[in-house]
């Protein structure tokens, strides 16, 4: 992976949906929805082939994951 995974999350501040790469301080893009954003962050992983993150917004914990690319832990069958 070059770029660090995509993390999807509501962002207290600006009271938007917000999509950030790992390292980053700030945010890629903001959101109104949560689907407008799950949507930008899925296709940024996808284009650097790294993993999407979707977190809560009630307590910030991990909601839903993808990983685009080569997946270390792929699942069996």
């Amino acid at each position: 992976m070059g770029q660090g995974d995509v993390h999807t999350s509501y962002d207290d501040e600006s009271g938007r949906w917000v999509n950030r790469r790992e390292g980053n301080k700030r945010a890629s893009d903001s959101h109104d929805t949560a689907a407008d954003a799950s949507k930008r962050g899925q296709d940024l992983a996808r284009k650097t082939g790294s993993e999407w993150i979707k977190h809560r917004k009630s307590d910030g914990r991990v909601h839903d994951r993808n990983t685009y690319g080569n997946d270390p832990h792929p699942p069996n069958g």
